[in-house]
């Protein structure tokens, strides 16, 4: 089963019988159970089965990156009316109807998916400590497996706060569960906002701890452990950047900081992971400039952490359309810009060499008249790719101009933030960017930044409730503080 996993398409492919098994996470007295971690594969399985969950459609396949929390940011055009469209759970989270049928079935669609990944965390966390050393014979491979599971659980559940807790230094209060539990029928504790950051942090620390100086990217670099046949490295260690390696935990805990507002730290984190090296080396540079005139249009060389789809293409082309050739819009199901929003997403942008600009969008979308456009981050031509896995069919999860995003914006140091900010655009091809002359100059540019970098990725939603925007460009009505709080789900316990 390991040669399986090196690449979790090729395992959602191929490993059907004993994978496919554990996503449907049972209670942890049955049988299965001490089944499936009976064996280091079983171990492998289950942590694999993880990763495959969070690509699913329903969370970080398509909800959470390309459509519903791109609809809650308004990033998406669409018709005037709910009658006219296809996708009405889109059209009422833009317009921030949560009350609506249409959008507590995709809430608790969200939800529970991501309750069940943090369960099947949860039960390989258990089961490490009760059997590990008997089962996992290497203890550094046991310990990378465990800080991954808490890794996993740590990604959701901050995806939870940011989905359904309050607004950071809002006025209105929300308690929300924090799993640690092994069964999906226990109700797990709920937690204010500062005791849910307490686990976060906990969680974060213990993943780093596991991780530290026994994950392979301690030895060798990425691009050594995508190769596929590193000598004297166990074949489910390598593809580090598929999984939650150690630079994308720090990461993850860059974004957390930000997230809560504590600036300094989430300037620390971000700033370790920029200047981390190997064999005097960064470990990992933004890689725009390569990867776009090599037609890799997410960036692959800069994922600290990316999702492997297999079929990411076929089904996001029925809503993103993709292509780079003139198609036809249809107004109920496809999700584009207008050509007014195009331009004013990239208003003050030096367009001549931004290479996002030139490389991410299908501009030849019409209908009636009307020019579209179509973002083309999740397209490529199948003809001319014979190997896709590592380099198209992903899902990025955390990205090194998010890591430099995060840094420019927390400096104190108005030197410091200029440096970043020349670095950023140079990956960009952007080189002849004045300088800021004020940190109060950089806010407006990241709020921007975020909306054209990580457009289809799922940010946009996080940043603009982080800081409590209240006019979101495209949004017909101002935000009020309830509107960036998510409903629990009926079927939930509720304690607010």
């Amino acid at each position: 089963m390991r040669k399986v996993y090196i690449l979790l398409c090729t395992v959602f492919a191929l490993g059907v019988s004993s994978c496919s098994d554990w996503l449907d996470v049972r209670p942890e007295t049955e049988q299965k159970d001490k089944d499936m971690f009976s064996t280091y594969d079983g171990f492998c399985d289950a942590l694999t089965g993880c990763y495959m969950s969070l690509a699913s459609q329903e969370i970080y396949g398509e909800r959470l990156t390309m459509t519903h929390i791109e609809s809650l940011a308004n990033l998406w055009h669409m018709p005037s009316s709910l009658s006219e469209t296809n996708r009405q759970a889109d059209w009422v989270l833009k317009h921030h109807e949560y009350t609506s049928t249409y959008a507590e079935d995709a809430i608790e669609t969200i939800y529970a998916k991501l309750f069940n990944v943090v369960v099947q965390a949860n039960m390989i966390i258990k089961n490490i400590d009760e059997r590990g050393e008997q089962v996992i014979l290497d203890p550094d491979i046991r310990s990378v497996i465990q800080g991954e599971a808490y890794a996993i659980r740590a990604y959701c559940q901050l995806d939870i706060l940011r989905l359904f807790g309050q607004v950071p230094q809002g006025v209105q209060k929300v308690e929300l569960p924090y799993s640690e539990t092994t069964s999906i029928y226990e109700v797990p504790a709920y937690y204010d906002f500062d005791s849910y950051v307490g686990k976060l942090e906990y969680d974060l620390q213990k993943a780093m701890s596991l991780l530290k100086d026994k994950d392979p990217v301690f030895e060798m670099s990425f691009d050594e452990l995508n190769s596929g046949g590193t000598a004297g490295v166990d074949e489910f260690m390598l593809y580090r950047q598929s999984r939650l390696n150690y630079w994308a935990v720090k990461a993850l805990e860059a974004r957390m900081y930000l997230y809560i507002g504590n600036r300094e730290k989430a300037n620390k984190a971000a700033m370790e992971v920029i200047d981390a090296k190997l064999d005097g080396q960064p470990v990992m540079t933004m890689s725009g400039v390569n990867d776009f005139a090599l037609g890799y249009k997410l960036c692959p060389s800069e994922c600290l952490f990316y999702l492997s789809k297999y079929n990411v293409l076929t089904y996001s082309q029925a809503f993103l359309i993709g292509g780079n050739t003139r198609v036809t819009y249809d107004s109920r199901s496809h999700l584009v810009l207008t050509s007014a929003m195009f331009d004013e997403l990239y208003d003050g942008q030096n367009i001549n060499s931004h290479n996002r600009y030139w490389n991410i969008w299908n501009r030849e979308v019409e209908y009636g008249g009307n020019t579209y456009v179509a973002t083309t981050k999740y397209y490529w031509n199948q003809d001319n790719v014979t190997s896709p896995m590592l380099h198209y069919q992903i899902i990025p999860m955390l990205r090194m101009s998010e890591v430099y995003l995060i840094a420019l914006e927390t400096t104190d140091v108005l030197d410091d933030a200029n440096r970043l900010y020349q670095s950023y655009m140079q990956a960009h091809s952007v080189s002849d960017m004045a300088d800021f002359t004020t940190l109060e100059e950089v806010k407006p540019f990241i709020i921007g930044e975020y909306r054209r970098e990580f457009i289809a990725e799922g940010q946009m939603f996080y940043t603009y409730k982080r800081t409590a925007t209240r006019d979101m460009m495209w949004c017909d009505d101002p935000m009020e503080e309830q509107d960036y709080i998510l409903p629990l789900p009926r079927t939930e316990y509720n304690p607010n």
